[in-house]
């Protein structure tokens, strides 16, 4: 029988069967190839990301004096940057939802690296804020993607630990980030420390793309932006999403504000330390990188319910013991809001990831969209509160924020799950 005769018969008539449904692909495990690759990965994501947005906090001074700003002023050049990448973020997490995962954080680590170095080339304050303007933006496209790329790609009890060690890498970047322009600037210039940290921002986006498996669970989405109205009503609708939202805001602003301005108390009398010496308290990221993977676990173990307020309360006894003349106390309560912001961070972003229905990516941008303009919004009125009453109205201003924050984890202690995927985290 010829080829034309079948084509003729009633046979291929037929219109031929649809495609079999691809295999479903399990969740990435803990102890296998990949979950090391996607935590190697995403932990020079975040180390990053935070390198490079941060580096910029311990040169307020420097900024000031050769800029002749007010502390205030000065911290815009974080301001700005932590603003846009708040708007920056929602917009790219939508973007994620079509183009994909893994193409929009590498190529956010490329952009961002290479606005790093430029900005040491600033002729004056106005083009360092416009790069660091550019810089917020391109950042937006790594953070709630990689919170959503870990809620799609790794199994349920293994989430906490992989959102820790990702954590656990922002820390590690923040850490390093402060230190590396510290010690820079001390001995050579604020120039050499943003363009090195640049540097090291190219080399950590060639490892995330190297490294990062590619995703298995990721469906991109065809309903477009029209979709957008929907899923913000969605979330903003849910008992739990909006109120972990506004516990992001006043974590980040609280936390932001601390390191922002110590720099400034511990320069004057009656401690007049040098820079270099300030810029040391960045090992306190070190509780941080610790804090966050083993909080990460005790939530796993025990529910997020009963360890967020416990965390939210080590976080403010910390900026309290900051109120003292005494330089050791002062130093254990920057570990001690240290070591419970990183824990409460990882604990709430977490929570985000158990609790918010697709589109994930969306629930996780609003989470760091509050979190980021925390860190604009609360940081400059901390800024305002220094020139007020100095480092008494800024912990004042925080303490405020942080009581306002553990009745909003207390409150999310009678929280109903939504289903058992949340009642098992």
């Amino acid at each position: 029988m010829s080829d034309s005769s079948l084509a003729a018969s009633p046979a291929a008539a037929v219109p031929p069967a649809p495609p079999a449904a691809p295999a479903h692909r399990a969740a990435i495990a803990q102890g296998t190839a990949e979950f090391r690759r996607s935590n190697r990965a995403l932990f020079f994501g975040g180390f990053s990301t935070f390198s490079l947005l941060y580096c910029i906090q311990p040169l307020f001074p420097a900024l000031s004096h050769e800029f002749h700003l007010t502390p205030a002023q000065s911290s815009w050049s974080l301001s700005v940057s932590s603003g846009l990448l708040a708007i920056s973020l929602v917009l790219l997490s939508a973007v994620s939802d079509r183009v994909g995962r893994k193409p929009l954080m590498v190529a956010s680590m490329f952009c961002a690296a290479i606005l790093g170095i430029l900005s040491a080339f600033a002729q004056d304050y106005g083009q360092l804020l416009a790069l660091r303007a550019m810089l917020g933006i391109a950042l937006g496209g790594m953070p709630a993607v990689a919170m959503a790329y870990l809620g799609e790609e790794i199994e349920g009890p293994s989430l906490g630990l992989s959102m820790g060690l990702y954590i656990g890498g922002s820390a590690f970047g923040g850490m390093s980030g402060r230190l590396i322009s510290s010690m820079l600037s001390d001995f050579l210039s604020w120039r050499w420390s943003l363009g090195m940290l640049g540097v090291v921002g190219l080399l950590a986006a060639v490892e995330f793309w190297r490294s990062l498996p590619a995703s298995k669970h990721f469906v991109p989405t065809t309903r477009g932006w029209q979709a957008l109205p929907h899923a913000v009503k969605q979330h903003f609708s849910d008992r739990g999403l909006p109120w972990l939202f506004c516990l992001a805001f006043l974590l980040m602003g609280c936390f932001v504000s601390l390191y922002n301005y110590i720099g400034y108390r511990l320069l004057a009398a009656p401690f007049s330390l040098r820079q270099s010496t300030v810029g040391l308290l960045a090992f306190l990221y070190l509780m941080g990188i610790f804090s966050s993977v083993w909080a990460g676990r005790l939530a796993d173990r025990l529910g997020r319910r009963g360890v967020l307020w416990i965390m939210l309360v080590v976080m403010l006894a910390g900026i309290v013991l900051t109120l003292f003349d005494s330089l050791p106390l002062i130093v254990a309560g920057m570990a001690l809001a240290t070591f419970g912001f990183f824990a409460s961070h990882s604990i709430a972003s977490s929570w985000v990831g158990r609790r918010a229905r697709a589109p994930q990516a969306l629930a996780s941008a609003f989470y760091l969209l509050f979190y980021y303009l925390g860190a604009s919004l609360i940081g400059s009125i901390s800024g305002m509160m220094w020139g007020f009453d100095g480092w008494t109205g800024v912990i004042a201003m925080l303490v405020l924020c942080m009581g306002s924050g553990l009745l909003i984890a207390l409150k999310l202690r009678h929280l109903q799950p939504l289903g058992a995927r949340e009642a098992a985290g």
